[in-house]
C-alpha cells in the first residue's frame, strides 16, 4: 500500500488528510480511473493514516461498477447504493464478484432503504459517524473479563430494560406482509424516542439499527424491502446504547402458519437458552454451558452453530468473555 508520484499540478490538489499541497495519488484510485481529487495525499504517512475511511472510495466505486452492471434485485439510487457498502465489503472476502453468494436456501437480497438519521442530543458510541469502533477492539476488556461495579450494573439494567420495551414494539408488528425494514423503523424510532442510539447503526459500516434473520440466516440479517412471508420465522436482534452502555438481546418470532419442523427448531432453542441460565452461577466453568446447550440441541435431533458465539457486554459492544454454543465433549444420541 503506498502512494504513487502522478501528480504534477500541486496548486490545484490538496492532500486528503491533512489539506496540504499534494503530490501523491492513489495508485488504486488510479488503476479505477477515479478523480484525483479526493486521491490525492502530501506523504506516504498521510496516506497511510487516512488508508481505513479512504478504502471506502474503492468499495464505492465498485459498488456504482455492479450496480451499472445490473446486480439482481438491486437499484441504481445513489442513496440506496451508500447502503449496500456493508454487503459489499463483507461479500467480498468471499466472491469478488457481489453479490453472488453460495445461497444456501430461497432468500435473495432485495434493496434497503437509506440510512436512518439519529438526532444530535442523544449519545452515540465512536462508529456513529464513521462506521470503524476505535475503542473496543483495542480494549484489554477482549481478552480479560471484567467484574462490573455496581453503578455499571445499575446502568445495565436500565439500558437492558429500553432493549426489552424495543423489542417488545417491534414484535408487535411482525405478521405476513411487512417487510424487515419497517420492522427497522420500529427498532430505530423506539430506540430514540428512549433517548438511546441503536448500537449496530454504522458499526463497521452495518446499514441499520436491528438485525432481522429470515428462515435459514443464521444471525445479522439485514433489514430490506423483502416483504414477510406466512410460514416464516424471523429473529429480531436488538442492542441500545444508553448511558455509556449497551444492551443486547434478540427473539426469534414465528410470521403467520409455521410448519412443525420450524416450530420444534424455536422451541428447541429456546430450551437451550433456559437450560443454560439455569446453571449460571459462581464457580460454573464458560464450557459447561455450551455442554448444556450442545447435549440439548443434539438430543433434540439438531445441531448447533460453531461460527458464531456468545459474549460479553457493558461499556463495550462485543468483549470477553466469550461462550461457545458447544463443549469440548461429543454425545452419541
Amino acid at each position: 500500500m503506498a502512494a504513487e508520484s502522478e501528480i504534477t499540478d500541486t496548486n490545484t490538489l490538496s492532500c486528503d488528510t491533512c489539506g496540504k499541497p499534494a503530490s501523491l495519488q492513489c495508485p488504486k484510485c488510479m488503476e479505477l480511473k477515479l478523480p484525483r481529487k479526493g486521491s490525492a495525499f502530501c506523504t506516504q504517512e498521510c496516506f497511510k493514516s487516512s488508508w481505513n475511511s479512504h478504502k471506502l472510495v474503492h468499495l464505492k466505486a465498485k459498488l456504482s461498477s455492479s450496480l451499472s452492471a445490473g446486480a439482481p434485485g438491486q437499484q441504481s439510487s445513489d442513496k440506496l447504493g451508500e447502503n449496500w457498502l456493508y454487503c459489499l465489503k463483507r461479500g467480498q472476502a468471499r466472491t469478488p464478484k457481489f453479490p453472488y453468494f453460495d445461497w444456501t436456501g430461497t432468500l435473495r437480497p432485495y434493496p434497503i432503504s437509506i440510512k436512518r438519521i439519529v438526532p444530535a442530543h442523544i449519545d452515540k458510541p465512536d462508529w456513529a459517524d464513521d462506521g470503524i469502533p476505535v475503542v473496543e477492539p483495542n480494549s484489554d476488556l477482549q481478552h480479560v473479563v471484567e467484574i462490573k461495579s455496581p453503578d455499571l450494573i445499575q446502568r445495565m439494567r436500565e439500558t437492558c430494560r429500553i432493549g426489552r420495551e424495543v423489542l417488545d414494539a417491534a414484535a408487535r408488528i411482525i405478521r405476513p406482509g411487512v417487510t424487515t425494514d419497517e420492522i427497522d423503523r420500529v427498532v430505530h424510532e423506539a430506540t430514540i424516542a428512549a433517548g438511546a442510539y441503536p448500537s449496530p447503526l454504522n458499526y463497521h459500516f452495518f446499514p441499520k439499527s436491528c438485525c432481522t434473520s429470515v428462515n435459514e440466516v443464521i444471525c445479522h440479517g439485514i433489514p430490506d424491502a423483502r416483504k414477510l412471508e406466512d410460514g416464516d420465522i424471523v429473529n429480531v436482534d436488538v442492542t441500545v446504547y444508553y448511558k455509556g452502555v449497551h444492551g443486547d438481546l434478540n427473539e426469534t418470532y414465528f410470521v403467520g402458519n409455521v410448519d412443525e419442523e420450524s416450530c420444534q427448531l424455536v422451541k428447541c432453542t429456546y430450551e437451550c437458552l433456559e437450560k443454560a441460565i439455569s446453571i449460571v452461577k459462581p464457580g460454573v466453568r464458560f464450557r459447561e454451558i455450551g455442554e448444556v446447550v450442545n447435549r440439548h440441541a443434539l438430543m433434540s435431533g439438531f445441531s448447533v452453530v460453531k461460527s458464531y458465539c456468545g459474549h460479553g457486554i457493558g461499556e463495550l459492544f462485543h468483549c470477553a468473555p466469550n461462550i461457545p454454543h458447544y463443549g469440548s465433549i461429543l454425545f452419541v444420541v
